[in-house]
Parts: C-alpha cells; structure tokens; sequence
C-alpha cells in the first residue's frame, strides 16, 4: 500500500450555535460536506475489502455500518451539542469503532481526518488538540500495523493533516466570533437609534408643550389679569350711587367675569401643558423624585414654599435636570445636592457637587456644551440670574434666581384670583 499522504481536508463545521438560533446556509452546507466525507471514506474501505478479497471483508463492512450508525445517531441527538460531557461520549464511542476498524483495514486511517473536526468542534481547546494528537497517532500506527514499515509518508501525512485541521478551524472560529460580534453590534446600534428617535420625539413634544404653556401664561393669561385688573379701576371709579351709571356699571361687571372665566380657562390650558414631571405634585416633589434616580443626588428644600407661575415651576426643574445630568456624565461626583430655597422675593436653585470641576470660562458656549447656555438662557428669559462656580479639582455650583412675581390684587367682593395672577418678569 502506497504511503498516506497529506490531503486538503474539507472546511470545518462551524461552532456550535446559539441556543434558538437556526444555522446558516454556509454552516449547513460545511456540515453536509463533513456528513458525505466521512460516508465517502467508509464506502471506500468496505468497498476495498470487498474489491481486494481482504480476509476480513465482512468484518469490515459491518464496522463501517456500525461506525456509520454511530455517527448518525450522534448527529441526531440534541445532547451532542449542548453538552460537552454527551459530545466527549459520542467521541469515544466513535473513537473505539474506529479502533476496531483500524484493526480491520488500513484504508481506515483516512477517517481520522473527519474525526479531526469533529474533535475540534466538540471539545475544549486542549482537551481537542489532545484528542487529534492521539488520532494522529493512532492513524500513524495503523499504517506501520498494515505496511510493515515506516516511511516519512506515514507520520507526515496524519500530522500535516492534523495541523491544517487545527489552523482551518481555529481561524474559521476567529471569523465566527468577529461575524457574531459585529451581529450584536448591528443590534445594539439599530436598538439604539430607535431608543434615540424615540426619545427624539418626547423631547420635541415635551419642548412644544413647555413653548405652548410659556406663550399662553406669558399673553393672553396676563393679558387677561390685566383687563381684570382695569376693569376692576375703572369700576372703583365710577360712583356706585348714580342710577344713570348702573348700566355701566353692569356691563363691567360681565365683562369683568367674562374676563376671569377666560383667565380660568387659560390657566387650565397652561396645567394640561405642565410637563409630566410636575403633573404628579409641586416642584420640590419633582425635584425629589429627581435626585431619588440619582444615587449620588441629594435633595433639599428651605424656606416656606408657595405655588409659583408654571413657567417658573418649569424653568428651575429643566436647569436642575440639566446640572444633574452634567454631574452624572462629566463631573464623576460622589456627592450632589439640589437646594430649593423660598425668600422674600425670590427662589433660588442650587445644584452643587464634588466632581471634577471644570473652567467656566473655557467652557463652549454653543448647544453642546455643558448645557450651560440652554439654563442661562433659561433663567434670563424670567428676569432671573444664573450663576457657574467651579474650578478643576473644586467641584462646580450652579445657581440660579428668580424674582418671585407680585401677587395680583383681590378683586372686588369676591376672593384672590390666585397664586397665578402675577406678572411674569420679562
């Protein structure tokens, strides 16, 4: 029998894969070619007996079927690729058939190059390169067994072959993982533009809703307060007693009430436009809320706390929602605080921190930013003064105040309109 010599062996089967996930059509294909290799190589040997009147031709035949049987049962069995215990099993049982047909026929050795990824696929890193070492090895003394002797063919034969299994494996593994890994990536990145579309357009409808509430309390809600307020001097004006002004003096009435019936329904416009945060409760409530999903966070109130205009209320829990959200990214703090104090005149925000800091003066003063001129932008726009101190090393604190608005008078004969009538600051 001529030495064995090195063959290019068949690609190998790929990983094993994920649990609930179909093969694809290249790994389907990879493993049909390894199914009809090894069924190639066992007809040869059966049909060799056969053909060269072997003494043992029938023997042969029956351990290539038996061999053949166990292969295929292995297949079949879910257990083979998901435990390596019951893949190590099928191995060694495949391994003691073989055994026996290495025995039987010397054309049995050119099996081992379909055991090679099978034991590769199925076992451990060393624990296969163990295992394809001691198939070589049984591939190489099959040989001397049959031929007698020993040729350089017979040992370069199985370990080259042995070593392209390894490589080819080893290196189709590589590819699989990258392919895997830049999958979850694909997924993660498309998962992510969604969350980001989404999120997209709850600000925008959040923005548009803060715009919508600003415009109505800061027109036609003070317009109307300030009509009432007219109305109500004009009324003070004119003397009660002169029967020839009780028509007047009806008809500023309706228009008095037509007035606050209008303020009211304005009002109710501005509380369905409240962003969601502030619909549950007051502003110190949200703030709370706010520093509870911080861990870092702590939340404070000071002073006797009064309703404020929504646009106040929506203001100052923006600019602390902002700091947080710099403290969190960029400051690495171990500790935050957010202070709400209620003066005489104003309310003032504090959000400090013991992060990094940073140079107030360096910082860009575009959108990007910190954030910085979004809240600056914020607290001018209701007459308010914002302020950054911070250094590298030092931490940062952000405050902002605002001049709490004059309560609106009381109209006549009846009761106070209400926190809200007051005149924003512009």
């Amino acid at each position: 029998m001529p030495a064995p010599h090195p063959a290019t062996p068949p690609a190998p089967a790929p990983p094993a894969p994920l649990a609930g996930r179909p093969l694809t059509p290249v790994a389907r294909l990879l493993r049909l070619c390894l199914h009809g290799l090894l069924a190639g190589l066992l007809v040869l040997a059966a049909g060799r007996a056969f053909a060269e009147a072997a003494p043992h031709a029938a023997w042969t035949a029956a351990a290539c079927a038996l061999l053949a049987a166990v292969y295929g049962a292995g297949v079949r069995a879910p257990a083979v690729h998901a435990s390596a215990r019951a893949g190590a099993v099928w191995l060694g049982a495949l391994g003691a058939v073989w055994a026996l047909l290495l025995v039987l026929s010397p054309d049995a050795l050119w099996i081992a190059f379909p055991l090679y990824f099978l034991e590769l696929h199925l076992l451990r890193l060393r624990w296969a390169v163990a295992a394809v070492a001691l198939t070589a090895c049984a591939a190489i003394g099959s040989f001397a067994a049959h031929s007698g002797t020993l040729r350089p063919g017979a040992f370069l034969g199985p370990l080259l072959g042995a070593a392209v299994a390894v490589a080819t494996v080893l290196g189709y593994q590589a590819l699989y993982r990258e392919s895997e890994h830049r999958r979850r990536l694909i997924e993660e990145l498309i998962a992510t533009r969604a969350e980001l579309a989404a999120a997209e357009r709850a600000a925008g409808t959040t923005a548009e809703r803060e715009r919508l509430a600003r415009e109505i309390h800061d027109t036609l809600a003070q317009g109307l307060s300030s009509i009432q307020l007219l109305l109500r001097a004009a009324e003070r004006a004119l003397p009660g007693g002169d029967p020839a002004l009780a028509p007047a003096l009806e008809h500023i009435g309706r228009a008095r009430a037509a007035a606050q019936e209008n303020l009211a329904e304005a009002r109710r416009f501005v509380r369905a436009l409240t962003p969601p945060d502030l619909e549950r409760g007051s502003l110190a409530a949200a703030l709370e809320r706010l520093c509870a999903a911080a861990p870092q966070a702590r939340f404070s109130l000071s002073g006797t706390p009064r309703a404020l205009p929504t646009p106040y209320e929506v203001a100052l829990l923006r600019i602390a929602q902002s700091a947080l959200a710099n403290v969190v990214r960029h400051a690495g703090a171990g500790h935050a605080e957010i202070t709400l104090t209620f003066m005489d005149a104003s309310v003032t925000l504090d959000v400090v921190d013991d992060g990094s800091g940073f140079d107030p003066a360096g910082a860009p003063r575009g959108d990007g930013g910190f954030g910085l001129p979004a809240m600056r932008a914020r607290a001018e726009s209701l007459g308010g003064l914002f302020t950054v101190e911070s250094a590298p090393g030092q931490g940062t604190a952000v405050a902002v105040t605002l001049p709490l608005p004059a309560e609106a008078e009381p109209p006549a004969g009846g009761a106070a309109t209400g926190p809200t009538d007051r005149e924003v600051p512009r």
